[in-house]
């Protein structure tokens, strides 16, 4: 009896410690069974840690501003020594002390210019990592279409090889009956060989597509996860000029090199104010045995010799570089969207023509010809040339899809904007 009991409660506190252990890898299981859709994809994406160590300069860049607006340290100094008059001389001897504080005025000429600067420079980090999320997020749905393309190819090669072993079967039969001559089963042979080798390969460049879709979304994202969605789904944009406004007004790339020029801007005026005074307040005091000394000046550093030349056209070649960057980075987006929507044009044509003809017409001679050969009309060269050219169809019609996609992904590299930034702390 006792022995029961002490089974039962052993067992129930491994039940309770199994639970949470039980509880994850049922978690698990359900992620691992879960199909993802692309925008699932890219929110996973934006939690991948290469992705989050781009966010760093900006850490670095909230920083400069801090160091931007930070005051001057005033500066304490202490003399101690002793103070003797000669025989001659009327005076007491004795201890000698002096105390002086100068503080550096931070004058606005000098402060205001520096401040935007570094808040110029933190727009621009902003900018650069939203440029990084933006290809990052583009690569990742290039990666997604063509893990969906691989996909679709090897379910393709799955139906040729089930269809070219069918007609294999048929040809050995007809062969071991007399019915046709061997060369024919020779020739399908060596169709069904090749299919064969097409089906593996297609099995292959799939499972290579998904490994380079997981590095793309990281960790969280399951090795055995399912996708959703389809390449031949619609991918509608609105007209070009369109496009190239919203590209000229929010391309990340063109926002950074934006403020790239303000920030050259801004210390190019901190540098010319350079070649003003710098003023600092001033406070001494001194004592000895007989009198107590208190005086308040200014400090004025006057910029003689050195006028800052340097640091000035250093300065005015920064900003000259930096129009210069903007003016040609603006002349790129303008091709980029130009080729982007052409080549978006020429493959929407392509998958037009495609599945409104030539994958029906294919289909179609592929029935006539097994139908032909079936009937004693035809030779089964007949039949397998119409079966390559009805694959081949099939594959032009995936790669028309896939260059669709492709060239849609191009088209939001160029105007999206990701909306999320990391989280950090503002100064």
């Amino acid at each position: 009896m006792n022995s029961s009991a002490g089974f039962g409660m052993s067992a129930a506190r491994w039940c309770t410690a199994l639970l949470p252990f039980l509880a994850l890898v049922c978690a698990d299981a359900a992620m691992a069974d879960e199909a993802f859709p692309l925008d699932r994809l890219e929110s996973l994406a934006r939690s991948n840690p290469a992705l989050r160590a781009a966010a760093t300069e900006i850490d670095g860049a909230r920083a400069g501003v801090q160091t931007a607006r930070a005051y001057p340290n005033p500066e304490v100094e202490y003399m101690a020594g002793s103070m003797n008059y000669r025989p001659y001389a009327s005076g007491i001897s004795g201890a000698s002390d002096s105390y002086s504080v100068t503080q550096p005025l931070d004058l606005p000429f000098r402060r205001t210019p520096r401040i935007a600067a570094a808040r110029a420079g933190l727009a621009a980090s902003k900018a650069g990592y939203a440029a990084v999320e933006t290809d990052w997020i583009a690569d990742l749905r290039l990666a997604y279409f063509g893990a969906l393309r691989r996909t679709a190819e090897k379910a393709n090669a799955q139906i040729d090889l089930d269809l070219m072993q069918s007609v294999y079967a048929k040809i050995h039969l007809r062969v071991e009956q007399g019915d046709a001559p061997r060369i024919e089963l020779i020739r399908a042979e060596a169709d069904l060989l090749n299919v064969q080798k097409a089906a593996q390969a297609a099995a292959l460049r799939e499972d290579q597509a998904r490994l380079q879709l997981r590095s793309l979304v990281g960790p969280d994202l399951p090795e055995d996860f399912a996708l959703t969605g389809k390449l031949d789904a619609p991918l509608p944009l609105p007209s070009l000029g369109v496009l190239q406004e919203q590209a000229l007004a929010a391309n990340p790339s063109l926002a950074r090199a934006r403020a790239e020029v303000e920030q050259a801007r801004h210390r190019l005026d901190y540098e010319e104010s350079g070649r003003l005074p710098v003023v600092s307040l001033r406070a001494t005091r001194e004592a000895d045995r007989e009198m107590r000394q208190t005086r308040v000046g200014v400090t004025v550093s006057i910029p003689l010799w050195d006028r800052k030349l340097g640091p000035v056209h250093e300065a005015e070649a920064k900003r000259s570089q930096s129009d210069l960057q903007l003016t040609a980075r603006t002349y790129a987006i303008k091709q980029e969207m130009g080729i982007a929507w052409r080549q978006y044009e020429v493959a929407q044509t392509q998958v037009a023509a495609l599945e409104n003809g030539l994958i029906a017409q294919t289909r179609a001679a592929v029935n006539v010809a097994d139908a032909a050969y079936k009937a004693g009309e035809r030779g089964l060269i007949d039949v397998l040339d119409a079966q390559r050219v009805y694959r081949s169809a099939r594959a032009d019609l995936i790669a028309s899809r896939y260059e669709l996609a492709a060239a849609w992904v191009d088209i939001q590299r160029l105007v999206a904007v990701p909306d999320t930034l990391p989280a950090r702390n503002t100064p």
